[in-house]
């Protein structure tokens, strides 16, 4: 087992000779900045302890149970060697689990449907290394007032990781193991095929998920046919899966649509005109049997 691990840790050093020096470099900046947002991650764990026994104030979860996918049960009594083989052999692992009928390339996607899921989940999405500082400093201040655990801090890659490998425990062990296999995704993977995981794997309530399913269940349409206001209400619908979906609740999934419009407009995606003719488009929702009242 040791001998295995010592030939893949060997067999990643050599590929780093497949880099540019300016990009060996970039990778050594993105660990070198790693023990700083581990910090930053302990601070909000502790801001979050303290701060819930405080206040332990009113939260949406509370108004609204947040719908998520089942608990890795695996993930509980993962041993050490199996996490270190987890980073050894991320691709082969995500491989394995990601591994599903309906994958949709990501030229197959919508460029709204794209544009929207990173405008509202991860604006800076293309310009950080799988952690965004500003995020997380964004996410202290807003999980002090709460008195708990509403904003993550966590980009697009971190999600991902956590929707694969992990479970939805809030402790600092779980977020700084996120945050490493976060950082080793990027090592691994372009943006566009991280994006095009994240789209394929999150789960968009009423028990689609991935984007096909999702297109399919809500909209009867393929995921390269969507159109902005489809795509901004689909993009809203992952941040609370159980009450932004228009089959349990459409007077809210269009409040969310509003906030993915507004995101995508400071973005520089959309224009004001466009956000506006967007917002009083009628959406056609797909039968569904299910659901009676939507």
């Amino acid at each position: 087992m040791l001998k295995r691990y010592w030939e893949k840790f060997v067999e990643r050093i050599r590929n780093l000779k497949n880099f540019s020096l300016a990009d060996f470099l970039k990778k050594v900046m993105i660990l070198a900045r790693l023990p700083v947002i581990l910090i930053l991650t302990f601070t909000i764990s502790f801001s979050i302890s303290a701060g819930s026994r405080i206040l332990h104030s009113n939260s949406l979860e509370k108004m609204f149970p947040k719908e998520s996918t089942p608990e890795n049960s695996e993930e509980e009594s993962l041993s050490l060697s199996g996490r270190i083989h987890r980073i050894l052999f991320l691709k082969q692992e995500i491989a394995e689990k990601t591994s599903m009928k309906h994958f949709v390339p990501l030229e197959k996607v919508s460029a709204r449907m794209k544009e929207a899921i990173v405008a509202v989940e991860d604006s800076r999405f293309y310009s950080h290394h799988g952690f965004d500082i500003r995020g997380i400093g964004r996410a202290i201040v807003v999980d002090i007032e709460e008195g708990e655990l509403e904003e993550g801090g966590s980009t697009i890659s971190q999600q991902l990781i956590k929707n694969i490998f992990l479970t939805r425990s809030k402790s600092f062990g779980r977020k700084a193991e996120e945050l490493i296999l976060a950082i080793d995704l990027e090592m691994n993977y372009s943006k566009d095929e991280i994006l095009e995981l994240y789209l394929n794997t999150i789960y968009f309530g009423s028990g689609f998920y991935g984007i096909y399913d999702a297109s399919i269940g809500y909209f009867g349409i393929a995921p390269s046919e969507l159109n902005l206001a489809e795509s901004a209400m689909l993009a809203g619908i992952p941040n609370a899966p159980s009450v932004y979906s228009p089959y349990v609740n459409f007077m809210l999934a269009k409040k969310r649509q509003l906030v993915v419009l507004e995101s995508m407009e400071r973005a520089g995606y959309i224009t004001p005109t466009q956000s506006d003719k967007a917002q009083l488009s009628t959406i056609y929702l797909a039968e569904d049997d299910r659901y009676d009242d939507y």
